[in-house]
């Protein structure tokens, strides 16, 4: 990568849909260890706006076109459907770059370990964007269970819920299980890499699947439960038609429990063009904050910020290597597995 504690990461964002615009592009424009340098995107609005919003990448309309510069770049970024994860994080491997994948890491496990291994064999880096680990409320509550707050945690449930009932509007509308589809593949990346983050390796797992109308009959509806070796239940709902949502968060120990109503800011803020810079950006407001404590004595729990920018300040760090990665992918594997569990009994 030559000189780059000097030297921004150059760096090229592949798939300019919600992933690449409204994470990945801005992350890297706001952070000065990197320079945002190519953005792929075939559909002509978008690389309308990928011209507008990033006036100093080069916009082209293929992978391949953007392969073709690899000498000029450092990392890759996938923020395409997961389908293609495999062959295009291959080929970024094979030149020599560094790559961050979008979850879903990749279809099955065994690419996964595919990928992993060819990483490792060409002295690459390559990390899975497993952002909802710096959500506000899922930092507050590291930090209540890190304090001892509650006690010995018993039970967590954890809700990606909300009324879209005329669905996504991208590729998760129609894209089958094998290929990546399905809320269990896609929002379940997020649920289970965050209990096995809190509560430890998995001992036993169990899930429940529904398709409401999928063309593909991928699932648009699931609830995973969690035995953590730890002893700790999870209990895990994913539903993107939720007429009535539940609680984000709602965990019970033996001294307190914690209950958290509303999704993290963070998306809704950079798709509304707020900057990382911006002093408001991550910070719930007061009326979302959770409560602490048993009935008829709760206590609203201030949030800590959320910070998506550090995924890429701890890549940074990593890639000079000043640390180590932000997300091992080995731990992106394991979730994948117990998703592949859950689909085979489901």
């Amino acid at each position: 990568m030559g000189n780059t504690a000097a030297a921004p990461i150059r760096t090229g964002v592949v798939g300019f849909g919600i992933s690449g615009r409204v994470f990945h592009a801005p992350l890297i424009e706001a952070d000065p260890d990197y320079s945002l340098d190519v953005i792929v995107t075939a559909d002509p609005e978008r690389a309308a706006e990928a011209a507008r919003l990033h006036p100093r990448a080069r916009i082209v309309p293929t992978p391949e076109a953007l392969f073709a510069l690899a000498a000029d770049l450092d990392l890759v970024i996938l923020g395409t459907p997961p389908v293609t994860h495999l062959d295009l994080a291959g080929t970024a491997i094979a030149l020599g770059l560094q790559v961050v994948v979008d979850k879903p890491f990749v279809t099955t496990s065994a690419h996964g370990e595919e990928l992993i291994t060819r990483a490792s064999d060409g002295g690459v880096q390559l990390t899975v964007f497993q952002n909802r680990r710096w959500d506000a409320d899922f930092l507050t509550l590291q930090k209540l269970i890190r304090e001892g707050a509650l006690g010995e945690i018993r039970t967590f449930e954890s809700r990606f819920e909300w009324w879209r009932p005329e669905g996504f509007g991208n590729w998760r509308d129609t894209a089958a299980l094998t290929e990546g589809g399905g809320i269990l593949h896609d929002l379940g990346a997020h649920l289970i890499d965050q209990a096995i983050q809190l509560f430890g390796p998995v001992a036993e797992s169990y899930g429940e699947t529904a398709n409401h109308g999928h063309p593909d009959g991928a699932d648009t509806e699931a609830f995973v439960s969690l035995l953590h070796e730890s002893g700790v239940r999870s209990r895990l709902w994913m539903n993107g038609a939720a007429a009535q949502v539940g609680p984000r968060f709602h965990v019970l120990g033996s001294e307190a429990g914690y209950t958290k109503w509303g999704l993290d800011s963070q998306e809704p803020a950079l798709a509304a063009g707020m900057t990382p810079s911006d002093p408001a950006y991550g910070a719930d407001s007061q009326d979302s904050w959770g409560v602490l404590g048993v009935d008829g004595a709760t206590v609203p729990v201030p949030a800590e910020k959320g910070s998506y920018p550090r995924f890429y300040a701890q890549l940074a760090a990593a890639l000079r290597g000043e640390g180590p990665l932000p997300v091992d992918p080995a731990e992106s594997l394991e979730v994948l597995k117990v998703i592949e569990k859950i689909h085979a009994f489901a």
